[in-house]
């Protein structure tokens, strides 16, 4: 028995990707091993940062950098650190911002839920958001005009939840920002790239450290040194509740290094081979349209895009998943990406798969898929009611 039956909780199979609500990824033993040799240790916090600061500005092409609780608590300590400063009285006083520059520029189709909302977290420092255009088109001028007196900072954020077209270009949005003398931090914490945003001239990058680095729930910022010291003396204010342990720092300079020395490429020829069983196999189901798709953001990795109709597979895409993640008897839970599904696809994304589990997961759909296709009904229900069965589930938590 593993400590998940020890605990009475399910053995999830995970295909949706380096998802908090998961565990976010699997660590590695390197990480394991140098978090096991300092919990028992005293170090002095400021010292280690500064050690942390050395690996995150090596990985990252930055000047410095620091670990903090997650990526959420980056984007409040960085704009927090763009209204204050290092002025420990301004850093004191958050969250009012009375008499500072307090307003934050973002496109409007940045302004997405990760699980909680973007612009919640520049609120807790008690910024204020200036939205951006509209949901699906936004201009360079449009934010240029958008950008004032009152700017602090602008926000960038990138992430398979923002709109995915009609955006400003990172690049542009960075040229348009510094030509007005506006600091851009990018949200980048689930993208693969670690050097892509610092040289492409943002003042600063935020990523997990427990998500494509296999660290320790953790966010890194890296960026320009005035602003990330600013970000880290919020640990003086806002910040306090969002620190970060010596573990966390610690597992966040491993997964560093774990990542330096990865073999990315044998990492990728595992995840196709994958990726091309589950396709041909399932492309031979009724009902089912399975191809390779690259991720929306760039990142050098793909995604299995699995369509259902729901016509000839007598069970829709949200079904099918809940059906995948509600097992009867010794079936193993598998939970698939499908944020989407009301749109009747979802994704199997390999990324976090143990040996073995590939074989799990594709056995399973097809069992799922069968047992649709021999029931007396389809398996068709409304998808408002999922997710009102969803968030009336949430609610009884913890019961």
């Amino acid at each position: 028995m593993d400590i998940r039956s020890r605990l009475g909780l399910r053995p999830v199979i995970n295909v949706s990707g380096t998802m908090t609500g998961l565990g976010a990824s699997s660590v590695g033993a390197a990480v394991i091993d140098s978090v096991a040799e300092i919990l028992p240790q005293f170090v002095e916090i400021d010292d280690l940062q500064r050690k942390a600061s050395a690996a995150i500005a090596q990985a990252c092409g930055s000047e410095s950098g620091y670990v903090t609780a997650s990526c959420s608590a980056a984007i409040t300590l960085s704009i927090a650190a763009a209204m204050t400063g290092d002025d420990l009285g301004l850093i004191e006083r958050l969250p009012d911002t009375t008499g500072l520059r307090n307003e934050v520029v973002v496109q409007t189709g940045h302004l997405v839920n990760y699980g909680a909302p973007v612009d919640q977290a520049i609120r807790l420092a008690g910024a204020r958001i200036v939205p951006v255009g509209a949901a699906t088109e936004a201009h360079d001028y449009q934010l240029a005009s958008a950008i004032g007196e009152r700017t602090a900072a602008a926000l960038y954020v990138v992430s398979h939840h923002t709109v995915q077209y009609g955006m400003i270009p990172l690049e542009a949005f960075i040229e348009v920002a510094h030509a007005k003398g506006v600091p851009v931090i990018v949200d980048a914490a689930s993208e693969y790239d670690l050097t892509r945003f610092i040289a492409a001239g943002a003042d600063l990058a935020l990523y997990s450290a427990h998500k494509f680095l296999g660290g320790l729930t953790a966010g890194i910022v890296a960026g320009k040194k005035p602003l990330v010291r600013a970000a880290y003396f919020q640990n003086g204010g806002i910040g306090r509740g969002m620190k970060v342990g010596k573990e966390g720092i610690v597992g966040a300079i491993a997964a560093l290094e774990q990542w330096r020395t990865r073999d990315h490429a044998a990492v990728r020829a595992t995840e196709r081979s994958y990726l091309t069983l589950w396709r041909e196999t399932l492309n031979r189901q009724q009902g089912v349209w399975a191809e390779i798709e690259a991720d929306p953001t760039g990142n050098p990795l793909d995604r299995l895009k699995l369509h259902i109709d729901p016509n000839q597979a007598r069970i829709t895409a949200w079904d099918l998943a809940d059906a995948l993640a509600r097992p009867q008897g010794d079936d193993a839970p598998v939970i698939v990406r499908d944020h989407e599904a009301e749109l009747n696809f979802f994704y199997l994304d390999p990324c976090n798969l143990h040996a073995g589990e590939e074989q799990v997961v594709l056995a399973r759909i097809v069992g799922e898929l069968d047992r649709a296709l021999a029931s007396p009904e389809p398996l068709v229900t409304p998808f408002h009611k999922r997710d009102a069965r969803r968030i009336a589930a949430r609610r009884a938590w913890p019961d």
